[in-house]
Formats: C-alpha cells, structure tokens, sequence
C-alpha cells in the first residue's frame, strides 16, 4: 500500500505541474499575441508614414531638377554680366578661389 500511495501522489504532483505549465504557456502566449498586435499596428503606421514620405518625395524630386537647373542659368548669367561690366584687374587674376595670392615663380 505504500508503494501505490507514493505513485498516487506522483502522479497528483505530475498532474498539478502539467495544469501549472499549461496555465503559464498560456499566459506567455497572450503577452507575445499582444506584442505582435502593437507591432503589426506600428508597421502599418510606419508604412503609411513611408508611403506619404515617397508620395512627397515623387512630389518635390521634378522641382528640384527645375531649381536647380534655374541656378545653373542664373549661375551662367551672373558671370557673363560681371565680366562685362567688371573687368578682372591684374591682382585679382593672380588670386586663387579662396582669396591667397599666388606667386608666378611658385609653380616652377
């Protein structure tokens, strides 16, 4: 009889840790289920986001293209209108883009 109460209560423990077990994993379950809902609705948000980025992007790239091509012409005028009406003098001639003179006997 002492044998059958000890594979009695084995078996009650091994029950008892299935039920505790089962209980777990189901709460596990429901914590991964909430976080996978949070980031299903956070990529949706992020696509929305990256679609009116794009949209905005498509939007804007062909008025760069114009403005840029704007200061290029601009860029174009502005030179040809100083050159004529502002001659480089011979100091200015000898200076780099940055404003440092240059000596002719350097270079050699």
């Amino acid at each position: 009889m002492d044998e059958t109460r000890f594979v009695f209560w084995l078996t009650l423990t091994g029950t008892l840790c299935w039920v505790v077990c089962s209980w777990w994993m189901y709460r596990i379950s429901t914590k991964q289920n909430a976080l996978l809902d949070q980031l299903h609705a956070q990529g949706k948000r992020i696509e929305k986001l990256s679609k009116l980025e794009h949209d905005l992007i498509k939007e804007v790239h062909p008025q760069v293209g114009e403005i840029k091509e704007g200061i290029h012409t601009m860029v174009a005028a502005v030179k040809d209108n100083a050159e004529t009406n502002f001659p480089v003098s011979k100091d200015k001639q000898d200076t780099h883009q940055y404003g440092c003179r240059t000596d002719p006997d350097e270079n050699q």
